[in-house]
C-alpha cells in the first residue's frame, strides 16, 4: 500500500509533465527504476518504527486489546499522512513544478499564511472528505483482506523478528549514510530528475540540509584570488577600496561636475511579476497596460534579472546588492542585523527608511531582517513580537485602513495607501525619506477587491497580474496629487518570476523581470538594453543622484563605462553566472557545468568548461558567502 501511494503519486506527477519531460525510453525507464530506488529508501524509514514494534512486543500479547488500538492507530495515521501527501505533492508540483523541497519546510513555519492560502484556493471541506473517505476505503480493504485478523493470530519466532529488524536496519543505514536526495538528479532534464525523487524523501532532505556550507559543498579557489578577481570587477575611476585584504569595502565617489541631488525614494518590490506578462516583451493579454506605459517614460530596464526564485532572493538582492548564497536566504539567516545595506547609504544622507508589508512580517523572517537593519516597520501584527535585540519600531496596520485582505496580507492598494500616508507625515516632518514596499496580492490564491477589473478575483494568475498593475496605476495617480511627488524617485521591480522552474538545471527565461526607475528628469529616461542583475539597480541609482557613499555592495552603476554585462542568477543549490549568452553553473557536489543559452527557445547547450569563466563564477559566490559567514558585510 506504502509502495502504491509513492508510485501512483509519481505517475500522476509524470503525466502533468508529459510534454517537456522527456518521453525517450532509457530515460524514462532510467526515471521510473530511480524512482523505484528512492522510493523503497522512504518506505524503508516509514516502516521501520513498526519494525521496532514488531521485534520488541511479546508473542503472548499479539491480539490483545493494547496491540488492536496500537495497530489500528498507527496504520489509520500513515495511511492518512500517505493520502494527504499524495494530495500535497500534486498540488505542490502545480505551484513549483518540482517534488517537496525547502519551501515545503518553509510552509510548515509560517502555518498561518499557509492554511489560509490553501482554504482561499482550494475547496479544503472537499479535500479533507476525499482524504477521509479515501484512508477510510484503505481500511476497509484491509479489514475485507483479513489483514489485521492475520496480523492478529500469527505469532513468530524471534529469528524471524530478528531477520526483518535487521533487513530494516540494513536499509535505513544505507540511505541515511551513503544515498543523498542529489543522487536522484541523474537526467540532464530536470523534470525526469524531479519526478525521480520521492516526495517524502525529498522533503525531509530539505529540512536536514537547509543551510549548505559553501567550501564543504562547492569548489572553491583562493580566497585572496578570489577576491582579487571580484574588486577587479567592482573597480574603477571613482572608487577607492578601503583595505588590502579580503574585502570589497570602498568609497565610491561623485566624480561628474553636477551636484548631488536628494529625491525620497519608493521601491515597490511587486511579487511575481515575470517579463513574460508585459505586451513590451510579447504578450498580447494586456494585463499591464500601466506598467507597458511607464516603458516608455521612465529609465527601464528589459534585460534584468533576479538574482532567485524567491520573495527573500529578491529583497535580498535589492537590499544587501549581493550575489545569492547557497541554502537560505541572508534573510532568513540568523545574526543578520546590523548588515550593510543601502538603508545605510540612506540613513547616512539624513533619510528615514521604512519597511510597508501587507502580512505580519513575521513571515520569512522579514521583520527581523528589516527591523535589524534600520528600517521601521509598518506590517499587520498577529501578536508575533519581535526580538528585544532588534531595536526599530514596528507599526501595526489597522484594519480601518483595510479594504480587503487574504491569506499572504492586504490588497496592493491598501498598502501603498499606507506608504502615501506614511509619506504625507515624513514631508510633513521634513524628512526625506526611502520606503520599500513589498506586495503581495501576485501570489495564489490570486484575489483582489470585486470590480477592480474586468477579470473576475480568485480566477486567474492573469487577473492578479492585471489587479497588480491597476493597483500601481492607482497609486501613481494619488501620488501625484501630494507634495512630495515632483522631489520622489519610484523604483519598481519584481521580486522573482512567477514560475523559475524549466526542464533545464536553471531555467534562464524565467528569471527575467522588468525594472523601472521612475520620476527622473524626462532627458535621463531611456531603455537599458544592458545585460545586469537586481543587485545593479540602487548602485546606478546613486549614481544618478551624484551621490558618494560608502559600499560593500557586489555591483556598480550600469551606465559607468567599465561595466561588464552580466547577471548572477540562483536557486537553493545552484549558482550561475550568465554574460550575454553563457552561463555557467556551479553547485554542490563541487560539479560544475558550462552551457550556451538559445534565447529562441530557452534551452541551453553544454559547451567545454571556459576555466576563465569557471574562476570568475566561483569568485562571486565564495566572496559573497566568506563575508556573510566571516561577519564582514556590515
Amino acid at each position: 500500500m506504502v509502495f502504491n501511494h509513492i508510485t501512483d503519486s509519481k505517475n500522476y506527477i509524470f503525466r502533468l509533465k508529459y510534454n517537456e519531460a522527456s518521453l525517450n525510453v532509457f530515460t524514462f525507464l532510467g526515471t521510473l527504476l530511480t524512482g523505484l530506488f528512492f522510493d523503497v529508501g522512504t518506505i524503508s524509514f516509514i516502516v521501520f518504527p513498526s519494525i521496532v514494534y514488531y521485534f520488541l512486543f511479546p508473542n503472548k500479547w499479539i491480539g490483545s486489546w493494547i496491540d488492536k488500538i496500537i495497530v489500528w492507530f498507527f496504520t489509520t495515521l500513515v495511511t492518512f499522512i500517505l493520502v494527504f501527501t499524495f494530495f500535497a505533492e500534486i498540488t505542490f508540483w502545480d505551484e513549483f513544478k518540482t517534488q517537496f523541497n525547502f519551501i515545503a519546510v518553509d510552509y510548515l513555519i509560517y502555518t498561518h499564511e499557509v492554511v489560509k492560502n490553501i482554504q482561499q484556493s482550494y475547496p479544503l471541506p472537499l479535500l479533507i472528505i476525499g482524504v477521509s473517505l479515501t484512508v477510510f476505503l484503505v481500511l476497509f480493504l484491509f479489514h475485507k483482506r483479513n489483514a489485521f485478523k492475520n496480523t492478529f493470530s500469527h505469532p513468530v519466532t524471534l529469528k524471524q523478528k530478528g531477520i526483518v529488524l535487521a533487513s530494516g536496519l540494513i536499509s535505513c543505514l544505507f540511505f541515511t549514510l551513503f544515498i543523498t536526495n542529489n543522487h536522484a538528479e541523474w537526467s540532464t532534464n530536470r523534470y525526469n530528475a524531479e519526478i525521480s525523487k520521492s516526495g517524502i524523501y525529498s522533503f525531509f532532505s530539505a529540512l536536514r540540509n537547509n543551510q549548505l556550507v559553501y567550501n564543504e559543498f562547492y569548489t572553491t579557489i583562493n580566497e585572496k584570488e578570489a577576491f582579487s578577481i571580484v574588486r577587479n570587477k567592482l573597480e574603477e575611476n571613482n572608487t577607492k577600496f578601503q583595505s588590502n585584504g579580503l574585502s570589497i569595502h570602498r568609497k565610491v565617489f561623485n566624480t561628474s561636475n553636477s551636484e548631488p541631488f536628494k529625491k525620497n525614494v519608493v521601491i515597490i518590490l511587486v511579487k511575481s511579476l515575470s517579463a513574460s506578462f508585459m505586451k513590451e516583451f510579447g504578450n498580447e493579454k494586456n494585463i499591464t497596460p500601466f506598467l507597458d506605459s511607464l516603458a516608455q517614460k521612465s529609465i527601464f530596464f528589459n534585460n534584468l534579472y533576479a538574482t532567485g526564485t524567491r520573495t527573500v532572493r529578491g529583497m535580498e538582492a535589492m537590499s544587501l546588492c549581493i550575489p545569492p548564497t547557497p541554502g537560505q536566504s541572508i534573510i532568513k539567516r540568523p545574526e543578520n542585523q546590523n548588515l550593510f545595506t543601502v538603508s545605510n547609504v540612506f540613513n547616512s544622507k539624513g533619510y528615514n527608511s521604512n519597511f510597508f508589508y501587507g502580512g505580519d512580517g513575521y513571515f520569512d523572517n522579514m521583520n527581523a531582517f528589516f527591523g535589524g537593519n534600520g528600517f521601521t516597520i509598518y506590517d499587520r501584527v498577529r501578536g508575533i513580537v519581535l526580538s528585544d535585540e532588534i531595536k526599530t519600531t514596528r507599526n501595526n496596520i489597522d484594519d480601518s485602513e483595510v479594504t480587503f485582505e487574504n491569506a499572504w496580507g492586504i490588497c496592493d492598494e491598501d498598502i501603498y495607501s499606507k506608504m502615501i500616508k506614511v509619506a504625507d507625515q515624513q514631508y510633513k516632518n521634513k524628512i526625506p525619506f526611502f520606503n520599500f514596499v513589498m506586495t503581495t496580492s501576485n501570489h495564489r490564491p490570486y484575489t483582489y477587491p470585486n470590480n477592480a477589473i474586468d477579470i473576475p478575483s480568485g480566477t486567474s494568475r492573469e487577473g492578479a497580474v492585471k489587479y497588480t498593475d491597476y493597483a500601481i496605476r492607482k497609486m501613481f495617480q494619488k501620488a501625484k496629487n501630494k507634495p512630495w511627488y515632483k522631489n520622489t524617485v519610484f523604483v519598481i521591480i519584481a521580486d522573482h518570476c512567477a514560475s523559475s522552474a524549466g526542464k533545464d538545471e536553471i531555467d534562464v527565461a524565467n528569471y527575467h523581470i522588468p525594472a523601472f526607475i521612475v520620476n527622473l528628469p524626462k532627458e535621463i529616461n531611456q531603455k537599458v538594453e544592458k545585460q545586469c542583475s537586481q543587485i545593479d539597480v540602487f548602485p546606478t541609482l546613486f549614481s544618478i543622484m551624484n551621490w558618494s557613499y560608502d559600499s560593500n555592495f557586489f555591483k556598480k552603476n550600469v551606465f559607468s563605462p567599465s561595466f561588464e554585462e552580466r547577471a548572477l542568477i540562483g536557486t537553493y543549490r545552484k549558482l550561475a553566472l550568465m554574460k550575454d549568452k553563457k552561463v555557467m553553473i556551479v553547485s554542490d557536489q563541487k560539479k560544475q557545468s558550462f552551457y550556451t543559452w538559445n534565447k529562441t527557445n530557452n534551452s541551453l547547450k553544454p559547451l567545454p568548461i571556459d576555466k576563465s569563466f569557471l574562476k570568475e563564477t566561483i569568485s562571486w559566490y565564495q566572496t559573497a558567502d566568506y563575508l556573510f559567514t566571516n561577519k564582514l558585510l556590515e
